[in-house]
């Protein structure tokens, strides 16, 4: 049974309409030579709550393992595993569990400040970002923090994140990604303006490190992406990451950042 009191029977599929006259279900096809789905991926990482279910798959589940699979990957040790309030906790928990590095409440969250990545403004993200976080000294002061989070947008959030960690007394911060380096606009539904405003567009890892003033970076690969994402049969859509986009961009007629 879902929250609202219904009774889940399974998902509905690409091209398909589903009709309910009179208590009577109906399916049918749209006419289209090769319907086929197309899941953000940015579902799974970011936007998805925990408790969603994709597919038959729980999205905590998800980004739990994507941290498992960050640890069993990575080349730096630590005192401290946090992750970045919402969509980072659960990944920096499987970070955890798999590396055998504590697990700490680092980062606290103010719950009236909404996604920084969206406003428009660097204005309005900076403002919104002294208010959206703060750090937990006694947690984190003295500590090799490992840091982890969904994505690297343009930067911003990140560096702000570190240099709270810095100022609470953590002597490390090493960052982990659960997304690949983030390196064309989405023209699908997100706003980004630009891919240049992106901060791995044309900058390699150690390059964006140096941005966000971390101690490393580790971004999740594309092959580990891909391991997420095995137990779905759904398709997806990974063009902000390989630039590979579902449909032809017409770049004729739109600019970049432009929503089809």
């Amino acid at each position: 049974m879902t929250h609202w009191g219904g009774e889940l029977i399974r998902d509905v599929h690409p091209g398909e309409l589903i009709s309910i006259r009179n208590g009577s279900l109906t399916s049918q096809f749209c006419r289209v030579k090769a319907a086929k789905s197309a899941l953000c991926m940015f579902e799974l990482i970011y936007f998805a709550r925990q408790d969603s279910v994709i597919d038959g798959t729980t999205i905590g589940d998800v980004r739990e393992e994507a941290g498992r699979y960050l640890a069993r990957n990575s080349a730096v040790d630590g005192d401290l595993v946090i992750g970045v309030p919402d969509s980072g906790l659960a990944a920096a928990l499987g970070y955890a569990r798999e590396s055998g590095i504590p697990y700490g409440i680092g980062l606290v969250k103010n719950r009236y400040i909404a996604r920084t990545f969206i406003q428009s403004s660097t204005w309005e993200r900076r403002n919104a970002l002294r208010i959206k976080l703060n750090a937990n000294s006694s947690v984190v002061k003295g500590k090799r923090v490992i840091l982890v989070d969904d994505s690297i947008v343009r930067g911003k959030t990140s560096a702000r994140i570190v240099q709270l960690l810095r100022d609470a007394g953590a002597t490390e911060v090493h960052m982990k990604v659960t997304a690949p380096p983030f390196r064309h606009p989405c023209y699908y539904g997100t706003t980004i303006p630009s891919g240049e405003q992106l901060a791995a567009y044309d900058r390699t890892e150690e390059e964006v490190c140096r941005l966000i003033g971390a101690d490393s970076l580790q971004y999740m690969p594309l092959e580990g992406l891909r391991h997420l994402s095995e137990k779905l049969n759904l398709n997806y859509c990974d063009a902000c990451f390989t630039g590979n986009y579902i449909l032809p961009v017409p770049h004729l007629h739109f600019q970049e950042g432009q929503k089809l």
